[in-house]
């Protein structure tokens, strides 16, 4: 049996597509593909041969823009360069063994880790992910003492001249359930972390802000256990991630709370980590952020 042979796109041509798309310039993406301004507008020029569809629009001041066509190849183009790394890495690269340990909030454990292992076990089978989730307070501890390598942290947590890499900015949000109406209360009963959580300071300075009384009726150190009471309606609380749990939902700003100020999730590394396979998950995290990072709330 003959398998039929179907038309193949150059990986080059879309890492290139790719570059010109992130940068909204062919000037720029020149200097991260290495080649001159014409061979880049060559390249693009087979690329759209190949497909039969304009792909990019030149604007004003050397801009450019993705057609419909160029913005359903983005995404697909960036997934087949990833899997086409994945595979080079692979074969070409020695096999990464060891252990690297990565600390992460309960916050984003469950929203941001499944993936991201998953993706990297594929990539290095060889490599030994220990998970620590604890709050960013402990974690700032566990990463002085040098017992991570890497860990995620909520901003503003991070110690003082120690190099942070900022992964996601958003609003933080409150969050209410979508069965009872504790928000009406009054004093609003309000669910939060430790006295030392910046999302809890950020909630209670809004709150005596705006002259809102309120009472923190329940503590917790992670955010499953703030959820909880405000599933049962006894609570409010606050949250960046657009994921939440069935039952609870983000308020509207016309349901009368204050504004929250955005925060950051972070990235720090450990003093000591210069491993090969610290290297390699910091690279894989990285590229979960900036290909399948959060979207923001809405609502």
């Amino acid at each position: 049996m003959h398998m039929s042979v179907s038309a193949s796109i150059d990986p080059d041509l879309l890492r290139t597509f790719a570059f010109i798309a992130e940068e909204g310039s062919f000037t720029r993406a020149t200097e991260r593909v290495g080649r001159t301004q014409s061979a880049v507008s060559m390249q693009i020029q087979r690329l759209e041969q190949v497909l039969g569809q304009k792909l990019l629009v030149r604007g004003k001041g050397g801009s450019v823009q993705l057609t419909p066509h160029g913005g359903f190849l983005l995404e697909r183009a960036r997934e087949l360069l990833a899997l086409n790394d994945s595979i080079w890495r692979n074969f070409r690269q020695p096999e990464l063994r060891g252990v690297v340990r990565l600390g992460t909030p309960d916050d984003y454990a469950l929203r941001y880790l499944p993936v991201l292992l998953r993706r990297f076990a594929d990539s290095h089978p060889a490599v030994e992910v220990d998970v620590i989730c604890a709050p960013s307070s402990e974690l700032v501890l566990r990463l002085k003492d040098g017992a991570l390598d890497l860990t995620l942290l909520s901003e503003g947590h991070e110690p003082r001249h120690w190099p942070a890499h900022e992964l996601w900015r958003g609003p933080l949000r409150w969050i209410t359930s979508d069965r009872y109406a504790p928000q009406r209360r009054s004093p609003l009963p309000v669910a939060m972390a430790h006295e030392n959580c910046s999302w809890r300071k950020a909630a209670v300075g809004a709150l005596e802000r705006a002259g809102l009384p309120y009472r923190v009726a329940y503590t917790s150190a992670s955010q499953t256990g703030t959820h909880a009471p405000v599933m049962a309606g006894l609570a409010v609380t606050v949250s960046t991630i657009s994921w939440l749990p069935e039952g609870l939902r983000v308020m509207r700003p016309d349901e009368g709370l204050p504004d929250l100020p955005d925060f950051a999730i972070l990235m720090l590394r450990g003093r000591q980590a210069a491993s090969a396979v610290t290297d390699a998950l910091e690279a894989h995290i990285n590229d979960a952020f900036h290909n399948d990072g959060p979207r923001q709330d809405v609502g």
